[in-house]
């Protein structure tokens, strides 16, 4: 399903997903409530900016797999 997404906006999603979980993971959540909360967030700004419905814009975040604790280059230098 993200096959179908511009690589520009996998970024943003991807920077989406990890910063939240690092707020989650720095306010004391589990890993478990931290990714939950990455992958609302990551969908609520896939959904925004395309035409895919909130459960469609969940499912594809889901598919691309992404998990607390993985090392991501999305925004780093």
């Amino acid at each position: 399903m993200t096959a179908e997404i511009d690589p520009s906006l996998i970024e943003m999603i991807e920077e989406c997903y990890f910063e939240t979980v690092e707020e989650a993971l720095g306010a004391g959540h589990s890993k478990l409530v931290a990714h939950k909360e990455g992958v609302t967030g990551a969908s609520m700004l896939l959904a925004s900016m395309t035409a895919m419905e909130d459960e469609e814009a969940k499912q594809a975040i889901v598919a691309m797999n992404l998990r607390p604790g993985q090392q991501h280059t999305a925004g780093t230098s």
